[in-house]
């Protein structure tokens, strides 16, 4: 398998390396058994400032069905960042005791912050609202188990594409696969990223932006239901009155294609009606085990990586800021940023322009 050293965002795989991903994530699926002991003395440490129930349970069996151990903390108020360490130094610490890191935060920019300092690999679990990657491969695990494959596909991502980690990861993702088109339903507050819109022009990727949920579903292969996150909000009145713009139901289902599959990252509040459950077309609950397996998958090649020291910054060094009041830099102001030539200058960590 092609080596990626760290899992920050989907911008770091490559196609060559997905397929030897997925392939193992099958031969896992089908022989479990074989691999009971494939990471035993290995130890993954979790790092969540943010809390977490899906991807931590998914993470930690996985690492425990592969024979591994984890250790970690789900709250950053008993660690000695609520002392005053700097983040950079935690993560030297933890990567001292283990052999992969896994971080959820609401910082954007924190994973790739932690692979300038860690001696073992970095697993993306979530940055704020900036990208999400193995629930990308989750999602992608789903769409090729459940189609036998990935391209020429419409896909339509739904609600919060603003704040919405896991749409950015998988507009990101999708680029590595052919005819992909999406339909990217939202109302206007909560629209797509103009980085991420920049990224699928550069990349050729064809989408439409539309307001128009019910307009959208007969033309759709995928549809990729999100929450809105009530935790990305900075006013709780624009919250609740964004927070039921799109509800999935079964009278809109009708139209749909009969083989149109619905995912979702969960959790769900309100935006999928339960009802939908029991559509064959609803894969929200086989996409949880999928990403489990998929996690295994990357797992045994990340836990096997030997220590190495991070890679030195690339790129011109600059003195500007980023205003980003989420990004990482607000807090760790010691993080240098870097420039690469033509373009506009983005900030390295959320990539949001400087």
């Amino acid at each position: 398998m092609e080596q990626i050293r760290n899992l920050v965002g989907m911008g770091d795989m490559q196609k060559s390396w997905w397929d030897a991903l997925y392939s193992r994530c099958c031969d896992i699926i089908e022989h479990p058994d074989d691999y009971i002991d494939s990471c035993r003395g290995k130890i993954l440490a979790t790092m969540f400032f943010e809390p977490s129930t899906r991807t931590s349970f998914s993470f930690q069996s996985a690492v425990l069905r592969l024979g591994g151990s984890t250790f970690g903390f789900s709250d950053p108020l008993g660690t000695s960042v609520s002392k005053g360490e700097t983040f950079a130094d935690t993560a030297r610490i933890v990567g001292a005791y283990a052999d992969t890191i896994f971080i959820r935060s609401p910082l954007e920019g924190t994973a790739a912050a932690a692979a300038l300092y860690s001696d073992v690999p970095i697993i993306n679990a979530g940055d704020g609202g900036h990208f999400h990657p193995t629930q990308t491969l989750a999602d992608l695990t789903t769409i090729a188990q459940e189609r036998g494959g990935i391209g020429d596909i419409r896909v339509g991502l739904c609600g919060d594409l603003k704040y919405g980690r896991t749409v950015h990861s998988m507009v990101e993702a999708m680029a590595l696969f052919p005819g992909v088109s999406f339909y990217l339903i939202s109302p206007r507050e909560l629209r797509m990223p103009d980085y991420v819109l920049a990224q699928m022009r550069t990349h050729g990727q064809e989408f439409i932006e539309t307001e128009s949920f019910v307009e959208s579903i007969p033309e759709l292969d995928i549809l990729y239901m999100t929450r809105i996150q009530r935790e990305r909000f900075h006013s709780s009145a624009e919250y609740r009155r964004l927070k039921g713009v799109y509800i999935l139901t079964k009278d809109l289902l009708k139209d749909a294609k009969p083989d149109m599959l619905i995912l979702h990252p969960l959790p769900r509040y309100g935006e999928i009606d339960p009802e939908v459950d029991s559509d064959p077309r609803a894969v929200y609950f086989e996409q949880a085990r999928y990403g489990m397996f998929i996690r295994m998958a990357l797992l045994l090649e990340f836990l096997h990586l030997p220590r190495m020291a991070p890679a030195p910054l690339m790129g011109d060094s600059t003195e500007a800021k980023c205003q980003n009041p989420a990004c990482i830099t607000q807090t760790e102001p010691y993080l240098k940023q870097t420039v690469s030539p033509g373009g506009p200058a983005r900030c390295r960590y959320c990539d949001k322009e400087l």
